[in-house]
């Protein structure tokens, strides 16, 4: 635990969470990369199935992507689902560009499913 306070003093992390009548729908984190990829942040998010598809995702992103300029990062990676087509769309719509593919990286539910890597430059 003292390592993630001491991460998140350094703004080396920042995560934002998204409540609804005080009820956490929405978590979500920008982890920045060290040595060579100081520059570079890595996002995750994750959010309830039945709180999807009401821009709650849309406005996330676009903190984050506030947050990352503020931290002084130059580029932003995600992954995703190739399967998660609303995700990958809310990220487009903020600016990601697909980047890269990993055939049949996840194993879900009897499938194969390829991960999108995405990636936004902030320069």
């Amino acid at each position: 635990m003292s390592q993630l306070l001491s991460r998140l003093e350094k703004d080396e992390m920042f995560y934002l969470v998204a409540e609804v009548d005080g009820k956490v729908v929405a978590v979500s984190e920008i982890s920045k990369r060290s040595g060579y990829e100081k520059h570079v942040g890595v996002i995750g998010i994750a959010i309830r199935s039945e709180f999807r598809d009401l821009g709650i995702g849309t406005e996330m992103m676009n903190a984050l992507v506030e947050q990352a300029q503020e931290m002084g990062l130059k580029v932003l990676t995600l992954t995703a689902f190739a399967t998660n087509k609303s995700a990958i769309h809310v990220y487009e719509k903020v600016g990601f560009l697909q980047t890269g593919r990993i055939p049949k990286k996840h194993f879900k539910d009897g499938k194969y499913i390829d991960e999108i890597i995405m990636t936004k430059l902030l320069e």
